[in-house]
């Protein structure tokens, strides 16, 4: 099951606690971690971004940058995150480094098919569960409508939206391939 950590400095109690998160999240060998911090500066991404990478180094977690693929490349981060209305990720692999990751947010089947044939590498889809850390304007598609989201997509899929440890499992046997979450690796 890939664990996918989404950062959120606020909710973890600022950013010296959210570097302990990111430092505990690679110590538990979670595979991904985005750092989404929409509203830091370019520059203090890239340091926050430089400084998640220290943290996994020599280890198999991999970094990436939500909607910033540039401060991603600069930073040389193992990948970025798009919204859902973002360039096509083939377009941003003819300009980056081999074997970076390109994720991108989905809420329905036909986005999760757009994202699989634009060339991502994966996908995250929800809310599965209502959320956690945020309100959502998208409603709850729970465990029925993830199965038949993934069903004969043949692409990876991580569930988001109200993961806990106790639902986890459950959305992986819908036919998930992980679990995207905030909450979850943040408590």
């Amino acid at each position: 099951m890939v664990r996918y950590y989404i950062t959120d400095r606020r909710s973890a109690g600022g950013e010296g606690a959210l570097a302990a998160c990111i430092e505990r999240a690679v110590a538990e060998g979670v595979e991904r971690i985005q750092i989404r911090e929409k509203d830091l500066s370019a520059r203090s991404l890239y340091a926050l971004t430089r400084r998640a990478l220290e943290l996994a180094a020599g280890t198999a977690t991999r970094i990436l940058v939500n909607d910033r693929a540039d401060i991603a490349l600069a930073a040389g981060a193992h990948g970025a995150h798009l919204p859902g209305d973002s360039i096509a990720p083939r377009e941003l692999r003819a300009i980056a480094p081999a074997g970076f990751l390109i994720g991108v947010s989905t809420h329905t089947r036909e986005e999760l098919v757009a994202a699989r044939d634009g060339g991502a590498d994966f996908a995250v889809y929800g809310p599965v569960f209502a959320p956690r850390s945020k309100t959502s304007a998208t409603p709850p598609v729970g465990v029925e409508g993830l199965r038949e989201a993934v069903r004969g997509l043949g692409f990876e899929v991580l569930a988001l939206g109200g993961i806990t440890r106790e639902n986890a499992a459950a959305c992986v046997e819908a036919g998930a391939a992980g679990v995207a979450a905030i909450s979850l690796f943040q408590v």
